[in-house]
């Protein structure tokens, strides 16, 4: 196996653990507590540090003399945090169980973006690389279809414990085979020379390039209503007459946005900005279609073309990230983009929890519209005309970055568009 290809493989293993955790979580304290309340509460705790640890790893990553290490390490710690949880949860005080996992929650970015930013080392400049970011958010969609499945699975053989210890294998092994990629290529670890980035140089990066910040405004704002599917789903699910057909729903969407990760996303001869616009938009239109689908069969329909829609938006982010991200802050950008997201479909989670009384139709109607005005958010706040010369991007320790256009080594450059040529 290649060295994208055992990072594809420690990818999917990560993000099935990360996927697995909401379920597994909420059914063990269920299971042992008899309150379904205290593990969102533990769950709370696991997901409220990634926004604030995104930065501080992504630097950490950044200026690690020992890229691997770091990588594998994180990914241990996230894995340990995972099986002490297993064991500590309703058995060990609160305070304790929280406090695992916070910590295993600040190692969340590194299994989200900081995974992502390694692409980039793995895969020369040009289309192939495209695609393999179509690949690595092929990861996050097939690991959003399985690791449900598996922990449901496990848990009605036996219990939520097992599918709890199967999470954290899967951690332990993405940690197995992060080991053995070779971390010796572009953007894997600082050059000697290279000026050290601060902590502040992803958030300055995501404000100052303004691909960036179209495209980090954007998701952001359309993962405040995706964060709210989920809850969402099981109400319209109930509304029509199916009260267990929430997670139909959701498994629709999520089978839809893998098929269209590996269909769409692979696309590279549309520009990846154009490719966000069309993949809000699209997703939009299909939920709000979806708001008024007379039956359970036609509304699955309707989310699995949602989900279609959806697959391309992570390819085109992350390829635009790559693209544009200054070298020494690209860890950064990478980590402080997911974490922005992820903690944008907590907020969302939230706000329908509020508004949980109203008609699902309607609060379906208001997920296709925020996606709707993310993606003209992302047309009124995208630069207009072809892409400046590339540029190296340099980020010095107060985080700031002198670059606008592509970065050095991306797929697009002063040369013209990309073409669909390559592996």
């Amino acid at each position: 196996m290649g060295g994208f290809g055992r990072y594809l493989a420690a990818a999917l293993a990560a993000r099935i653990a990360s996927e697995g955790m909401g379920m597994a979580v909420v059914l063990l304290a269920l299971e042992r507590t008899g309150s379904a309340a205290h593990g969102a509460f533990v769950l709370t705790a696991w997901l409220a540090p990634h926004v604030l640890a995104a930065p501080l790893a992504g630097a950490a990553a950044a200026r690690s003399r020992r890229p691997r290490l770091f990588h594998v390490g994180a990914l241990a710690g996230f894995a340990a945090a995972v099986a002490a949880l297993t064991a500590l949860l309703g058995r060990a005080p609160v305070p304790l169980v929280l406090a695992v996992a916070v910590l295993g929650g600040s190692c969340g970015p590194m299994v989200t973006g900081g995974l992502s930013s390694l692409v980039t080392g793995l895969v020369a400049a040009g289309p192939g690389r495209d695609r393999a970011y179509g690949w690595d958010a092929a990861t996050y969609n097939a690991a959003a279809v399985t690791a449900p499945a598996a922990v449901g699975l496990v848990t009605a053989l036996g219990s939520a414990g097992p599918a709890m210890a199967v999470l954290a294998a899967s951690g332990a092994l993405a940690a197995v085979l992060a080991a053995t990629l070779p971390y010796g290529g572009q953007g894997a670890g600082p050059a000697p020379d290279a000026p050290r980035a601060g902590l502040g140089a992803g958030l300055a990066a995501l404000w100052r390039v303004r691909e960036l910040r179209a495209v980090t405004s954007a998701t952001t704002l359309a993962f405040v209503g995706i964060g709210s599917l989920t809850t969402v789903s099981v109400l319209l699910a109930t509304e029509l007459g199916s009260p267990g057909g929430g997670g139909v729903l959701m498994t629709a969407f999520a089978v839809g946005a893998l098929g269209g990760s590996l269909t769409l996303g692979r696309v590279t001869s549309v520009a990846p900005d154009r490719l966000v616009r069309w993949a809000l938009a699209g997703t939009g239109v299909a939920l709000a279609a979806a708001a008024f689908a007379p039956s359970m069969a036609v509304t699955a329909v309707l989310f699995a073309l949602a989900g279609i829609c959806d697959g391309p938006l992570l390819t085109a982010t992350l390829r635009i990230r790559s693209e544009y991200a200054p070298d020494g802050a690209r860890t950064q950008v990478f980590t402080l983009g997911a974490g922005l997201k992820l903690t944008a479909a907590s907020a969302g989670a939230a706000l329908v929890g509020i508004a949980a009384g109203a008609p699902a139709a309607a609060l379906l109607t208001g997920i296709a519209a925020l996606l709707l005005a993310a993606a003209l958010l992302h047309a009124l706040t995208s630069p207009r005309g072809p892409a400046r010369p590339a540029r190296a991007g340099s980020t010095g320790s107060t985080g700031s970055t002198g670059s606008t256009g592509p970065s050095a080594g991306s797929a697009t450059t002063a040369a013209g568009r990309r073409t669909p040529e390559g592996p």
